[in-house]
């Protein structure tokens, strides 16, 4: 079994049933062992927007690895040589944002791949069991133990989309709602109709093809059934510091509650 649960959040998603996730915002690897004991089928480890570096990344990824969790991390950038250490953490995958173009996604996946198939250059170290597996062991499917996703969250990448989902090595995309809908002229609408029509077309075209359809996103007990049911089969809901807010905001209005019920 591999060490990054791969091979669970593959087989879950091969058998019909959607992955659940949510988000990893605090440097705490703690919050990843808790998120992984829950029985979340992957975390969402932001590197992107919150001050996770290289180091509290691997303590994240590591957290999980006694749960059955796959650790998923946004990278910051499509840059090859961002993308390169944070491949060495040996996540389950890694999700790349703000890509627009077939030529970035082409980019990003030979930044994945060991030669010949792609560029990546070669010194595993936690991938390899820190030496436990020999060089032609592990390069036997090296490449195919890291998913790689990218976010389909800018309109131009909608526009791009049927050739996107043709790049070789793919293994698919995920929606962003906030940024699609500010790149559409309508910041902080994302449930605007013609936004939830853009990504309702993403979704279609996607399941049209191999390629798997993500989506992260707020907690909404209504709207994520409905994006499920569309066909939505990987899903980041909320996160760390969401389900803290707004527990102990609860927490907070029941204690005062019941306090002034007592008060003479």
């Amino acid at each position: 079994m591999a060490i990054n649960h791969i091979d669970r959040f593959r087989a879950r998603v091969r058998s019909g049933q959607p992955c659940i996730g949510t988000g990893i915002t605090f440097c705490d690897p703690a919050i990843s062992e808790l998120i992984g004991d829950a029985g979340y089928d992957f975390t969402w480890i932001d590197m992107e927007h919150c001050p996770i570096d290289v180091p509290i990344a691997l303590a994240h990824v590591m957290a999980v690895r006694g749960t059955g969790c796959a650790p998923l991390i946004r990278v910051p950038s499509a840059d090859p040589d961002v993308i390169k250490p944070i491949l060495e953490l040996h996540p389950a995958g890694i999700v790349v944002p703000q890509i627009r173009t077939v030529a970035d996604v082409e980019l990003v996946v030979s930044a994945c791949k060991y030669p010949p198939v792609g560029t990546r250059g070669f010194g595993p170290r936690r991938g390899r069991r820190f030496g436990g597996l020999a060089y032609p062991e592990y390069l036997t499917d090296a490449d195919e133990q890291i998913l790689v996703f990218v976010q389909i969250e800018h309109i131009d990448a909608v526009e791009a989309l049927d050739d996107i989902l043709q790049v070789d090595g793919l293994d698919g995309v995920c929606l962003g709602f906030s940024d699609l809908a500010g790149s559409m002229g309508l910041p902080g609408q994302q449930g605007h109709k013609r936004v939830v029509a853009v990504g309702e077309d993403v979704i279609r075209r996607t399941r049209q093809t191999d390629k798997w359809m993500g989506l992260s996103m707020g907690w909404d007990p209504v709207a994520v059934p409905v994006w499920i049911e569309r066909g939505v089969q990987w899903i980041s809901i909320g996160g760390d510091f969401n389900s803290l807010h707004a527990y102990a905001t609860h927490v907070l209005e029941a204690a005062r509650a019941g306090s002034e019920d007592d008060a003479p």
